[in-house]
C-alpha cells in the first residue's frame, strides 16, 4: 500500500525539499501550499501529477486548516506522516530596553506554535490509522531553554519552545497509540524566510531534507527521544 504524507509550508526552502524527498521516495503527498505566486510546487505537480496533491493552507485561519484537512480526507482513509514545517519569523523586532512588537510575536505564536497543533489537530484521527504513525514538528535550537545565548527574539524562540512542549504532550498522550513524535531543528538553513535567499546560512534544504528523513523517517527507532538536531544530536530541553 502507498504511503502518504502531509507536509505544510511546502512552497519553497525545506518544506519544497521534503516534498521532493518524500515524492522520490513514492510517497503520496499532501503539500500545503501559502504563497500563490510562487510556483514551484505547481512545477513539481507536472513531474508528479500522480503523487503530489496540493492544497491551501493558511497556518493563521483556522477555517484553512479545516479546509486543507478536509480535502485530505476526500483523498485518503490515512496518513502515515504529518510534518508540521510551516513557520515565521521576524529577525530583531524585540528588545526589552527598547521597543517590543507585540503584534508580530503574536503572530509568531499563532503561526508556529498554535499553527502545528491545530494542524495535528485536524488530522490526528487519520494519522492514527497509517502504518508509520509518525509527526514531525520542526522546531529549532532557538527553543531550547537549557541552552539559550540569545538577548533578543522572545517572539521567535517562545514560539519554538511551545513547538517542543506540544510535541512532548501528545507523545505522552498518544504513545499508547504507536504515535511516534519527534521535534526536529533542521539546522541554520539558506532559505527564504526572510523573502530572499540566506546565503549566510550554513547548509541547502535539500541536505537537511536527506538527514531528516534517513534518519527519521527511514531509521526512526534509532531515536527514542523527542528533540534532535537534523544530524541525529539530542537537543537540550
Amino acid at each position: 500500500m502507498q504511503k502518504t504524507v502531509y507536509i505544510t509550508g511546502a512552497d519553497r526552502g525545506l518544506g519544497f525539499a521534503l516534498t521532493k524527498k518524500f515524492l522520490e521516495a513514492g510517497y503520496f503527498t499532501f503539500a500545503g501550499r501559502y504563497l500563490e505566486e510562487w510556483n514551484w510546487l505547481a512545477e513539481l505537480q507536472t513531474e508528479y501529477p500522480e503523487n503530489l496533491k496540493l492544497v491551501d493552507l493558511d497556518l493563521d485561519s483556522d477555517s484553512s486548516i479545516k479546509k486543507a484537512a478536509a480535502e485530505i480526507a476526500k483523498n485518503t482513509d490515512s496518513l502515515d506522516l504529518l510534518i508540521n514545517n510551516a513557520g515565521i519569523f521576524a529577525p530583531d523586532v524585540d528588545d526589552i530596553l527598547g521597543e517590543l512588537d507585540f503584534e508580530i510575536m503574536e503572530k509568531m505564536y499563532r503561526v508556529n506554535s498554535l499553527g502545528p497543533l491545530k494542524v495535528t489537530h485536524s488530522v490526528i484521527e487519520l494519522l492514527l490509522k497509517g502504518e508509520k504513525k509518525l509527526l514531525i514538528n520542526i522546531s529549532s535550537e532557538a527553543g531550547s531553554i537549557a541552552d539559550c545565548p540569545r538577548k533578543k527574539e522572545y517572539g521567535y524562540s517562545m514560539s519554538k519552545t511551545a513547538v517542543n512542549m506540544q510535541s512532548k504532550i501528545i507523545q505522552n498522550h498518544l504513545q499508547e497509540k504507536g504515535l511516534k513524535v519527534f521535534a526536529l531543528h533542521p539546522g541554520y538553513l539558506k532559505t527564504y524566510m526572510l523573502g530572499d535567499k540566506n546565503e549566510e546560512a550554513d547548509i541547502e534544504a535539500a541536505e537537511s531534507a536527506a538527514e531528516i528523513f534517513r534518519r527519521f523517517v527511514e531509521a526512526r527507532k534509532d531515536y527514542q527521544k523527542i528533540y534532535y538536531d537534523y544530524q541525529g544530536n539530542q537537543l537540550s530541553w
